[in-house]
């Protein structure tokens, strides 16, 4: 990948308002409208996001494990086998639209590392006359010092003793990094640059207690507009150094160092069930609304080798001995948080949600072709500057994974269809799964949408400040990356990218349920409100797309 720039199932519990997956709308909010908090069967929902993770994955595993954790979950609640994820494919919209019912056009969040034409520069100080065009960075580059695990906070005694790490990671974050806000001249924040609120929000308004776990100081996104959305927001650094691992490496560099780290995650929780806050320093009660992401699928999918196995895939969807055995891992992580929802005697109060923020493509290893897009847009600049002498750089910004999203300097209609233009007339040679060449043509990407075209497939105004000016979607298989570290990505929009599991367990759902109907994962968001009790019409994002509760029958 290059990055650059110029510089269950709801409502059984709230009087049963739904007897089928063709329930409309108005009739899934109407019961919750009612009362800002409502009795439910369901007093915690427990949200697990496992990175990488296929219902095909899903699937595979259950049916040859039939008495894993995994099976117990999906046989306990309600499988939806045809969930799909944001596009792009991203951790943040993905995580961001199950905390808020929105696409990336209505949240404003399109990746993990954007632009955007409105602010200011990380670092202005002095905002008049400075020209707007600015990266918006939500990764680890935001932490105060990113290769700790505790993102700068200076814990003695780390990696062990990070469970001591604040609750309030924005402290992490270093101001001088943030974009700049014109108006205030202030560095935005990321839970500042959301433009909805979040469940978690809406739960701290109706007195309940919230928590989460997951991967940057920078998922402080999630708190919503306030910034007050989440209470205990546990974030270790995974792409910090791997403490006790290979000289270099961060923690998703090593499957079995992935594993260490998510296993840090877990215990949070865990204490978080037993209600502790993560580091069990305070008794504070479980919380309403809680959870994490798991990061060692993804890694276990995307590295060519770890601990001495193959990873990946072996045959389309049929996962190799390195994603077998972190199957393996993440059953015995969600096994570990039942067995203590039930030590606690939580079991019929709490529901669990499994799904994942994006998926991985390829899941059929024959179809990798590694294309490295630095001279695809060293091209494209040096095409455009040859037509345009007096012009500086095309590309302003860009994120290419297995998609690609270009900012561009020039937004004019001449400009972007130059863009889409250029990128559909190269060829070139990549690498293939065994990193023999391998050809490509039309820059590895199967449609692009430019411009006003580009705004228009993500439901916004041409124009629009954060939207990318070119939105690629890659040809199947094609992963843009400059070597041969890794077999698959996110961020695209193909079946394997979107194609998600989403099961909704445990108390207020049904037991057995298998439902095939086309749903979204941003319908987390509602879904989770609903079983609280309250009005999932509380969430900007869902009164603005009208995303509906999950379906149950």
């Amino acid at each position: 990948m290059t990055r650059r720039s110029v510089r269950p199932a709801a409502l059984l519990g709230v009087a049963g308002i739904l007897a089928g997956a063709t329930v409309t709308q108005t009739s899934a909010f109407a019961s919750a409208s009612t009362a800002t908090h409502q009795r439910s069967a369901t007093k915690h929902v427990l949200l697990v996001s496992v990175d990488g993770l296929h219902q095909s994955d899903l699937a595979w595993y259950v049916s040859r494990n039939p008495k894993s954790a995994l099976a117990r979950l999906v046989g306990g609640g309600v499988e939806y086998t045809n969930a799909k994820t944001t596009t792009p494919s991203d951790s943040f919209p993905g995580m961001v639209a199950q905390a808020t019912g929105g696409s990336p056009g209505t949240t404003g969040v399109y990746y993990d590392d954007t632009y955007n034409a409105a602010l200011l520069p990380a670092g202005t100080t002095n905002c008049k006359g400075v020209k707007p065009g600015a990266e918006v960075d939500l990764t680890e580059d935001l932490d105060k010092n990113k290769a700790s695990i505790d993102a700068g906070q200076g814990l003695k005694g780390l990696p062990n003793s990070i469970l001591s790490m604040t609750g309030s990671p924005v402290s992490l974050i270093d101001p001088s990094k943030l974009p700049v806000d014109p108006k205030t001249c202030k560095p935005v924040y990321p839970h500042s640059y959301l433009k909805v609120n979040t469940i978690f929000e809406v739960a701290r308004q109706a007195g309940l207690r919230t928590a989460w776990s997951d991967k940057h100081a920078a998922y402080d996104i999630l708190s919503g507009p306030s910034g007050t959305g989440i209470q205990d927001l546990f974030a270790p650094e995974i792409n910090s150094d791997a403490l006790g691992y290979a000289a270099g490496n961060d923690w998703s560099m090593d499957n079995k160092a992935t594993e260490q780290y998510d296993n840090y995650k877990v215990q949070a929780v865990l204490n978080e069930i037993d209600g502790y806050d993560h580091s069990r320093a305070h008794k504070v009660g479980t919380p309403a609304i809680f959870g994490l992401n798991f990061q060692s699928v993804s890694t276990a999918q995307k590295l060519p080798t770890s601990e001495g196995l193959k990873g990946g895939y072996t045959s389309k969807n049929v996962p190799g001995p390195l994603l077998s055995k972190n199957l393996d891992f993440v059953n015995a992580e969600i096994g570990a948080l039942t067995a203590e929802i039930s030590k606690q005697h939580l079991a019929g109060s709490t529901t669990i949600i499994l799904s994942a923020k994006h998926g991985q493509s390829p899941t059929d290893p024959a179809a990798l072709t590694r294309v490295d897009d630095g001279p695809l847009l060293d091209g494209l600049n040096a095409a455009w500057k040859k037509v345009h002498p007096t012009a500086g750089a095309l590309v302003a910004h860009s994120v290419d994974d297995d998609g690609m999203l270009l900012w561009l300097n020039d937004r004019s209609k001449a400009a972007t269809d130059f863009a889409k233009k250029y990128l559909l007339a190269q060829s070139g040679t990549g690498t293939d799964i065994n990193a023999k060449p391998k050809a490509f043509t039309h820059g590895g990407l199967s449609k692009v949408y430019a411009g006003k075209a580009a705004a228009g497939y993500f439901g916004v105004k041409a124009g629009d400040a954060r939207v990318p000016d070119i939105f690629g979607i890659a040809q199947y298989g094609v992963v843009y990356t400059g070597g041969t570290g890794k077999v698959a990505e996110h961020g695209g929009a193909h079946s394997d990218d979107l194609s998600v599991p989403l099961v909704v367990s445990g108390a207020s759902a049904p037991s057995g349920v298998r439902d095939a109907a086309k749903v979204q994962t941003k319908q987390i968001a509602p879904t989770i409100l609903s079983l609280l009790g309250l009005d999932p019409r509380s969430l900007q994002a869902v009164r603005q797309e009208h995303t509906q509760v999950l379906p149950t029958r």
